[in-house]
């Protein structure tokens, strides 16, 4: 079921990419002894917009189907000492057992997260961990940062499935088929909008290709959950609103 201008619901989550795929994270593999662990979690596989293998039909639907809620979710118990990833984290998060922006953004500077890509800002790290916390601590715990790494490798596949000359931005018309791909129908003039906020020198850098892949997933998912009726329209109290969209 579909409705003008937001799509319909049941596709895969924009920007994640399916499980089991194969190789590091970006492409590249984690430093240290997350080398050789990483190997079968994630990356590789090249995914279409929409996280599906390349070449495949694309779902309808702008808002895509969330999987009934965040892997894991919060009060789950504590993960396997053999999970792949629980070193890599702990040795990141420090002993308040969750991870900042700036632990982020070293994190992902140092594990070689952007490879050829210029390393992301503090803010964009910011509003990564926005994306998924939603108890407004400005931190994630373990089941969301694999969630984000996950996340970061679907959408940094699809922006290398643009970004053909290396060169480490997009161009305008671009960016609007990049979001038109991973299933978000809005207007014209929105995505005039976004074109606007995100180019520097009329291109999008990968830096901002991201900042916007994570604000779109987080304000959609937003206005999903108070969409109780799929009909693609919500009403807000300001405050509400002020929530939704300043925290991002």
């Amino acid at each position: 079921m579909a409705y003008p201008g937001y799509g319909g619901y049941g596709g895969p989550m924009p920007g994640m990419p399916p499980q089991g795929m194969s190789g590091g994270p970006m492409g590249g593999p984690m430093p240290g002894h997350m080398g050789g662990h990483m190997g079968g979690a994630m990356g590789g596989q090249m995914v279409g917009p929409m996280g599906g293998p390349m070449g495949g039909p694309q779902p309808q639907g702008g808002y895509g189907s969330y999987g009934g809620g965040y892997p894991g979710g919060f009060g789950a118990p504590p993960p396997a000492a053999n999970d792949p990833m629980w070193g890599y984290f702990t040795a990141i998060a420090g002993q308040d057992g969750e991870v900042d922006a700036e632990e982020l953004q070293r994190c992902l500077s140092q594990a070689g997260f952007t490879g050829s890509y210029n390393p992301f800002s503090l803010e964009t790290c910011r509003i990564m961990i926005a994306m998924l916390d939603r108890d407004y601590t400005g931190k994630m715990g373990f089941n969301e940062f694999k969630d984000l790494f996950k996340a970061l490798s679907g959408w940094k596949q699809n922006f290398m499935m643009f970004d053909q000359d290396r060169s480490g931005t997009v161009e305008p018309h671009e960016m609007s088929q990049a979001i038109n791909a991973m299933g978000y129908h809005i207007s014209p003039q929105a995505l005039n909008a976004i074109i606007k906020r995100y180019n520097k020198g009329g291109r999008i850098y990968f830096d901002d290709y991201v900042a916007c892949c994570v604000k779109l997933r987080a304000l959609t998912d937003n206005f999903r959950r108070r969409d109780t009726m799929q009909q693609g329209s919500v009403t807000f109290q300001y405050d509400d609103f002020i929530l939704c969209t300043m925290a991002i």
